[in-house]
């Protein structure tokens, strides 16, 4: 590594995990910058939440090396659960005393002075919208009041990774876009997120970067759009102002669907600049005019449903 690049946030190599004779984790690799969200997507018994147990230091690998925030986390376990904060898929939230005192709860867990734990939490409660209901009991709190108040806990502490253990389960839909923004403030800040989620769209949305985990090894890695072009269905929608155009596309490239009440030629493609250049390049050859198109990729879903459906778990690396 260059001197002068920042470490990763996360850096994992060979990491095994069993259960008796269930391999969970069967020797996954995972590369993390700093400042990023970085989504792992995988069926139910995956290996998701068994991957955050061991980054996390909760449980230790069976093989395999991993650092987190710089720090080895076997040999140096305290050290990294100082630079880290974990919300699980449960609530940490404790319903029977206030959503200050939760708080407060944790700024003593942090051994902050008395003052300084009374900003921290006065700030947080702000920040997540939770003043008017600080000192009311966590059990009258909606789900997604619930779910803001365990991230809020959980930056007590000012964590450099935040690891996310599918934040947004049972959340309805205004509650996720709400948590989705959260996330999205916390990175502009600098932290590292590593999130878990079954929520396709939410690692869509969110992720620099997706890795999908099956089968206990990881079957595909990327960026969300790389990962759509990894699978077929991809094209091209090509609209026209004049039919005798649509027609001469149509004839010059002689593949694709067309339509002529909407003036518009569909022609497989994967949206990459490369295959984008090719088409133009036919028809400027052929002095055609296109008015407008739209590139049209498979989602997140037809990418999950392709890999994880891959017998021999071969791993695809988006390039």
């Amino acid at each position: 590594m260059n001197p002068t690049t920042p470490a990763p946030a996360i850096e994992a190599t060979g990491l095994r995990k069993a259960y008796g004779d269930k391999l969970v984790l069967d020797g996954i690799d995972l590369h993390v910058p700093r400042g990023t969200v970085f989504a792992l997507l995988g069926p139910n018994g995956a290996g998701k939440t068994t991957t955050v147990q061991i980054l996390s230091t909760l449980i230790r690998a069976d093989g395999g090396e991993a650092r987190v925030a710089g720090h080895d986390v076997a040999a140096a376990a305290q050290t990294v659960r100082a630079a880290i904060g974990v919300t699980g898929q449960f609530s940490a939230v404790d319903n029977l005393i206030t959503g200050e005192e939760n708080m407060a709860l944790m700024a003593d867990l942090h051994h902050l002075p008395r003052p300084e734990g009374a900003r921290v939490t006065a700030e947080l409660l702000a920040r997540f919208d939770l003043v008017e209901a600080a000192k009311k009991p966590a059990s009258t709190y909606s789900g997604g009041m619930r779910r803001r108040l365990d991230i809020a806990m959980t930056l007590v502490g000012s964590p450099e990774v935040i690891f996310l253990d599918e934040p947004t389960t049972g959340l309805d839909p205004r509650s996720r876009h709400t948590m989705w923004q959260i996330i999205r403030d916390l990175v502009a800040g600098g932290v590292t997120v590593f999130l878990t989620t079954q929520y396709l769209e939410e690692a869509d949305q969110l992720a620099d970067r997706i890795a999908v985990l099956s089968g206990g090894r990881i079957v595909a890695e990327g960026t969300p759009d790389e990962l759509k072009r990894l699978v077929p269905g991809g094209h091209v929608r090509l609209r026209f102002l004049d039919p005798a155009e649509l027609a001469r596309a149509a004839q010059v490239l002689d593949v694709g669907t067309r339509d002529d009440e909407a003036l518009t030629l569909q022609v497989p493609g994967d949206g990459s600049v490369h295959t984008l250049r090719a088409l133009f390049d036919i028809l400027d050859g052929a002095s055609i005019t296109v008015d407008s198109l739209t590139v049209h990729t498979p989602d997140l879903d037809d990418v999950f449903f392709a890999v994880t459906g891959r017998p021999d778990h071969e791993k695809v690396q988006a390039r």
